[in-house]
């Protein structure tokens, strides 16, 4: 009989943040590259706890690059938006970047805000990276949502309705807002209209979770307009239940690493009650095309598949 092989030692402390999302991860020095052992840890604590939280890692761009590199191809800083000056990879996340993009009073719901990245893209990312440099003594909390928990917690009558249905995921400004001459601009150059699930297979773990992007999502497919409504309000406010949440303090040099194709978060709205200023960076990795229960891949209906940033470069 052949003996069981030992567990290897984990290379990294993985202290828990919630019941069902987030960890902050100690003992990476993410400046330096990882030992495969670490990548391959911090990888599968992704996949466990959706989002990862560092501390104390005051990277430079060159080297916020170069983690990104060790868990996948970085992709342009944004499709829409462009990238920061020199490192394509990279996309500025600054306090103000909205008021360039829209005007006047947006509708405010309990889900307003809350977004997976770039899910009106064909393939968006499978993970983004996002580095805290400028941070404002109080305020700019960001929150995260486990969609597979959330997914898990429906009724299975819901479950197996839902595992069916189609969304369409679109690029536009929030409703109530007024898009500015440089948003719509941008955003005819490059439009991104998806059709995607409403419920997604993780293509690491097998999970199910809701594709449910608040921000992005518009309609179900094939459903009237109220049915519509009235199901994706539903399944919003569901989604962002605070017992499948976790909220994040910033400071100079954190990191948080989440896994997009399981997640959504909500960028902070009360900085805009204060005069701090507020300055992160993310990066994004090249994610898959993503499949429904039923097998069914999503379908572009307009616009382009995010490419990779290295595409620029070449």
């Amino acid at each position: 009989m052949s003996a069981v092989p030992a567990l290897r030692p984990s290379t990294i402390d993985v202290l828990p943040q919630s019941a069902h999302i987030g960890a902050e991860i100690r003992g990476a020095d993410l400046s330096r590259p990882l030992a495969p052992e670490q990548v391959a840890d911090i990888r599968s604590a992704l996949l466990q706890w959706k989002v990862l939280f560092f501390r104390d890692q005051p990277l430079s761009h060159a080297q916020h690059v170069a983690l990104a590199r060790q868990f996948g191809e970085p992709t342009i800083g944004h499709p829409v938006f462009g990238f920061e000056a020199d490192y394509p990879e990279i996309y500025p996340v600054s306090r103000n970047r909205k008021k360039a993009r829209y005007q006047g009073t947006e509708l405010v719901r309990p889900w307003s805000g809350w977004h997976t990245d770039v899910t009106a893209a064909i393939n968006p990312p499978f993970a983004s990276i996002l580095r805290g440099v400028v941070i404002p003594p109080y305020s700019g909390d960001t929150q995260w949502t486990n969609l597979a928990a959330a997914y898990q917690a429906l009724s299975e009558p819901l479950r197996r309705f839902v595992d069916g249905l189609r969304g369409l995921h679109r690029y536009t400004a929030p409703q109530g807002s007024v898009a500015t001459d440089d948003f719509v601009n941008k955003i005819q150059r490059r439009p991104l209209l998806t059709e995607h699930p409403l419920v997604r297979v993780h293509p690491e773990t097998g999970e199910k979770s809701l594709l449910i992007s608040p921000t992005f999502l518009q309609s179900i497919a094939g459903l009237a307009p109220r049915e519509s409504q009235v199901l994706l309000e539903l399944l919003f406010e569901h989604a962002i239940r605070p017992e499948f949440t976790v909220r994040f303090k910033w400071e100079p040099g954190s990191i948080a690493f989440w896994d997009n194709r399981s997640t959504a978060h909500l960028a902070p709205q009360d900085i805009f009650a204060t005069d701090f200023d507020r300055q992160l960076f993310r990066i994004t990795l090249g994610g898959e095309v993503p499949v429904g229960p039923d097998g069914r891949a999503s379908v572009s209906l307009e616009g382009d598949p995010i490419t990779a940033a290295r595409a620029l470069q070449e």
